[in-house]
């Protein structure tokens, strides 16, 4: 399975949901889905605009669970 770890990412980093998606300028809804592993795809540009809001990289972001 393939997890998505914003949420971790944002609690290391003492930020807010609120402040990533408005950084990230995209609809809440869809970046609440993505946080929230609720999401069956996600853009290469939307993982890219992760990575530079986070400043982290991708392979922090997508991890893989057995």
């Amino acid at each position: 399975m393939i997890y998505i770890r914003i949420n971790e990412i944002l609690k290391e980093k003492n930020k807010s949901k609120y402040w990533f998606v408005k950084n990230m300028e995209g609809s809440y809804q869809s970046l609440s889905k993505l946080m929230n592993n609720e999401t069956n795809s996600i853009y290469f540009e939307t993982l890219e605009k992760a990575c530079d809001v986070l400043k982290c990289k991708p392979g922090d972001i997508i991890k893989i669970i057995k």
